[in-house]
């Protein structure tokens, strides 16, 4: 198989603007905020370059007066390292990524911001549409990019969004209800359409909770605070996205007005949460009039299928013994595996106790962990990479904000335990500081810990202090009181059915996923849709996993490849479809080679012998 690859001064004046609507709502009622971004704060790296994105120092923000150009300038920091390896030993910019020259090109442009709603939702979606000065009025493209994650507003901006404008498309995203509007309770204060904190009532929130605060110093979280149970509209925020990124380019260029489906490709392009949003929002009616869609590792489940919290929950109890089972003897450590095992130990034992598993000694007990989680999906790549949950507690962070979400629950009902805070030394939470609130915007992922927003668990207790609270979280799929209903019927508002009416989709899976597993999600969902006759084309990547971010990780590196660069090869290949009617690459596995290590055991360089049949070629021009 062959595929195609690739591999200052910030006007802030904030206004509103009107122009004629297109044909899709893009549910937009309030301002739409447009800013000027030149050379020196870009609309790809806000002036960074690679160099300043790679700096390891977030950039500078005040502690009490931040701007909206500073918090944006971190924000797009944040995201590019939240999503991409940026090393050079990791390929980008050398191997694959937007320019050939080890760099990453100036994109000056527009770009507009708005709060947007879904009918019936309680708190509005963020929307913003980035138009590059160098937007190909001849070949109109628009790339709609809902972030990965939970993240903020920046979340696609490594995958779709550099893709996109380096490609001379604009790209238009959402948060999908989620992102980075955290609300503190102690301050009463919110995030702004700009970014900068404001007070309940003072501005337009991107998130103001219903409800009481739980307790002292502690803040809401809007995927999981918001009550509209943001994932069953994800497909309606995703083309909501679309139409204001054509609205968008309605107001900039008037005089070719109005912008459509029908006269501008729309390629909706979404990576993990995103991939699965633009999935589902390719069963849409609307989405017949979508150019393509292209889901790298996407979230999903059809209906009777196998959905993120049921193997969340059960990932999230059996995973930590699971790693010591003699199979997994060798699979790859984000941190030593000594600084684990005493914890995975007390996993083990603890479950003994609890009746959950069978085994006179630690092997078995572990041995029966690792059946159990291959019973459940987990195949053995799969399970190899479970260290990667472990080690930084990623069952737990997805068990707090989905078990509220799904039951639409405010942030005083602390499901399970679960709430969010600023916590001190002693892991009690505390209040923050302006500066560290104003810094939500752009470092806060959406979920905790991140942007020092940590995890408070209410349940925490005894030798492993996780296990009451991922307990209770298991109850809310397999148990029979209230709480458990109301998470299931969330659920079931998420299901995908595995009709696509868009007229071409491409989906990419890394084989060893071991977060979203494709067994579990990409696989069932392209069978069901290829049952119907739609053209739907899937390829699965040996030696890849879920979090290119963790690739930098010397006990990382020598076992995966990026996903990435396989996406962005898709991306590629479906815009020649589009353009010149290049066919579109096979359904099949790319088979890889993992980097390995030099004679000093560090991980090798990455070269493009290592990604199979790619062949890079330069953004078109």
């Amino acid at each position: 198989m062959r595929l195609v690859a690739l591999l200052p001064v910030l006007l802030v004046s904030a206004c509103a603007m009107t122009a004629p609507k297109p044909t899709l709502d893009d549910g937009v009622a309030g301002p739409i905020r447009e800013t000027r971004h030149d050379a020196g704060d870009d609309l790809l790296t806000a002036g960074l370059g690679l160099e300043g994105l790679r700096a390891p120092t977030p950039p500078a923000v005040p502690a009490e007066a931040a701007n909206p150009a500073e918090l944006r300038r971190l924000a797009l920091w944040a995201n590019w390292r939240g999503i991409v390896d940026l090393s050079d030993a990791g390929g980008f910019a050398r191997v694959w990524g937007p320019a050939p020259d080890r760099s990453l090109p100036r994109v000056p442009g527009r770009e507009y911001a708005a709060f947007a709603t879904v009918p019936g939702a309680r708190q509005p979606h963020r929307v913003l549409a980035q138009v590059p000065d160098a937007f190909d009025r001849a070949r109109r493209c628009l790339v709609v990019a809902p972030t990965s994650g939970s993240r903020g507003i920046y979340g696609a901006i490594g995958f779709a969004g550099a893709w996109g404008l380096t490609r001379g498309c604009a790209v238009a995203y959402t948060d999908k209800g989620a992102g980075s509007d955290a609300f503190d309770w102690d301050s009463d204060s919110g995030v702004a359409l700009d970014g900068t904190r404001a007070r309940r009532g003072e501005a337009p929130l991107g998130f103001t909770p219903d409800g009481a605060s739980p307790g002292p110093h502690r803040i809401a979280i809007k995927h999981a605070h918001s009550g509209d149970n943001p994932e069953a509209d994800w497909p309606r925020h995703v083309m909501q996205a679309a139409a204001f990124g054509l609205r968008a380019l309605s107001m900039a260029f008037p005089e070719e007005a109005p912008f459509t489906p029908e006269n501008t490709r729309v390629i909706l392009a979404g990576l993990s949460n995103g991939g699965g949003a633009v999935l589902r929002a390719a069963e849409l009616p609307e989405a017949s009039r979508v150019a393509a869609v292209v889901a790298a590792a996407p979230q999903l489940h059809l209906a009777g299928g196998t959905p993120l919290y049921d193997y969340a929950s059960l990932a999230g109890l059996l995973q930590p013994c699971a790693l010591l089972d003699p199979r997994l003897r060798d699979a790859p450590w984000p941190v030593p595996r000594a600084n684990l095992e005493p914890a995975l130990r007390a996993r083990c034992a603890s479950l003994a106790a609890a009746g959950l598993l069978d085994g006179d000694t630690i092997e078995a007990l572990a041995t029966h962990a690792h059946d159990r989680l291959e019973a459940a999906g987990f195949e053995a790549q799969a399970q190899r990479a479970g260290a990667l949950n472990v080690a930084f507690d990623l069952w737990r962070s997805v068990a707090a904000v989905y078990a509220s979400a799904y039951a639409r629950a405010d942030a005083a009902e602390s499901v399970c335990g679960y709430g969010f805070a600023t916590l001190d030394a002693n892991g009690r939470p505390r209040a923050t500081a302006p500066g560290e609130r104003a810094r939500w915007f752009g470092e806060h992922a959406g979920v905790a810990p991140s942007g020092g927003i940590g995890l408070v668990d209410g349940l925490a207790s005894g030798a492993d202090p996780a296990l009451p609270g991922l307990l209770c979280a298991r109850q809310g799929w397999i148990g029979e009181d209230a709480l458990a209903g109301r998470i299931r019927t969330g659920i079931a508002q998420t299901q995908a059915t595995g009709r696509p009416l868009a007229p071409r989709v491409v989906v990419v899976h890394g084989r060893d996923d071991g977060l979203i597993p494709a067994a579990l999600t990409a696989r069932p969902w392209v069978e069901a849709a290829q049952a119907t006759g739609a053209d739907v084309r899937y390829l699965e990547i040996a030696n890849v996993q879920h979090f290119d971010a963790f690739l930098g990780l010397p006990g990382v590196a020598p076992h995966y490849l990026p996903l990435l660069p396989f996406a962005w090869a898709v991306l590629d290949a479906v815009l020649a479809k589009l353009e010149d009617g290049s066919p579109l690459p096979a359904s099949g596995n790319i088979e890889t080679k993992s980097r390995g290590t030099d004679g000093a055991g560090a991980a090798r360089p990455l070269e493009a012998a290592h990604l199979g049949q790619i062949t890079r070629i330069g953004p078109r021009r």
